[in-house]
């Protein structure tokens, strides 16, 4: 089957809080928006058992279920929905252009990137078994789960003193795993994680194993000394990964201004960024809150900031 090219007025490309909310908002302003999908269709939640915070569900819902429904209420003012992710794009000149993994090319006049972050995790097949089950990347997405627990933290920069932080006003303990002998974080941030009461701190550690069961979850934790190579085992029922997350701005290298971590980088109080057209929302151009309530925010300001500057360019 032959590749073929398409026109829209605007594509956002991925399909989580923020792009499905700037869907449809763009889809009724009549802007016949296009969602490509991406790799990992519906972002973040879609690994999230269950979502407490978002406003208008006051018995929570499943991370999945949720995105179904935005999904829904996206495709119910006609958006139209492209699987898959691109895998080039060219913003030197309008109409943009991406192509996709199957080979078709799409042309626009104007973009959202809501591509998201990936949160960057340790590597086990443990830890991969045990996610939302006792392993988690986000404090405080999870933190209220786990209240009068004890739970782990694995990082050393400033996320992970944060999210110890957080997790000591919820959690019965807290035990900062760091393979180092001192942490990366800005000094303030040691200090109070190093002199808080419920906070203790495994130095030169790393994680060896989640250690748990069906019907429990996770049961307790396996570290290993880096010094001695001595593996001790301590009965912990969470494991919160902060050791960072990578934003998926690939594509976009050298064509718009990131950050030093790769953020896409907006002009404070809008979604503009450095090119004309391109908008960006959700967690591809916020490294500070990272929620799904803030991502939709943003993605109703790209919506609303395209839709504006479409109208600017035809009349």
């Amino acid at each position: 089957m032959s590749a073929k090219t398409q026109h829209h007025k605007l594509v956002i490309l991925g399909s989580g809080t923020a792009g499905l909310t700037a869907a449809i908002y763009a889809a009724r302003a009549n802007l016949n928006p296009v969602v490509v999908s991406g790799r990992e269709a519906g972002g973040q939640l879609m690994i999230t058992t269950d979502v407490e915070n978002y406003p208008g569900f006051p018995e929570g819902i499943k991370g999945p279920e949720m995105m179904d429904l935005l999904k829904a209420q996206a495709a119910r003012f006609d958006t139209e929905f492209y699987t898959g992710d691109a895998i080039d794009a060219d913003l030197s000149q309008r109409p943009f252009k991406l192509t996709l993994e199957n080979k078709d090319t799409l042309t626009c006049d104007s973009l959202i990137i809501s591509t998201g972050a990936s949160a960057r995790w340790l590597g086990m097949d443990s830890e991969k078994e045990y996610s939302g089950r006792g392993v988690s990347a986000c404090a405080t997405c999870d933190g209220f789960f786990f209240r009068g627990q004890d739970v782990a933290v694995v990082g050393g920069g400033d996320t992970a003193l944060e999210e110890a932080l957080y997790l000591a006003n919820i959690c019965k303990s807290v035990t900062l795993i760091h393979r180092r002998d001192e942490f990366r974080g800005s000094k303030i941030m040691q200090t109070r994680a190093v002199e808080h009461e419920k906070i203790s701190i495994f130095w030169e550690t790393v994680v060896e194993e989640v250690v748990g069961n069906h019907l429990d979850g996770m049961t307790s934790l396996k570290v290993r000394n880096v010094k001695t190579d001595k593996v001790t085992e301590h009965p912990l029922t969470g494991l919160f990964i902060a050791i960072g997350h990578t934003p998926n701005t690939n594509l976009f290298k050298d064509q718009l201004d990131l950050d030093e971590n790769g953020y896409l980088k907006v002009t404070p109080g809008t979604t503009y960024t450095s090119v004309e057209g391109v908008f960006a929302s959700g967690d591809v151009q916020d490294h500070v809150y990272r929620q799904a309530v803030t991502a939709a925010g943003t993605g109703c300001m790209a919506a609303i900031d395209a839709e504006r500057w479409l109208s600017e360019q035809t009349g």
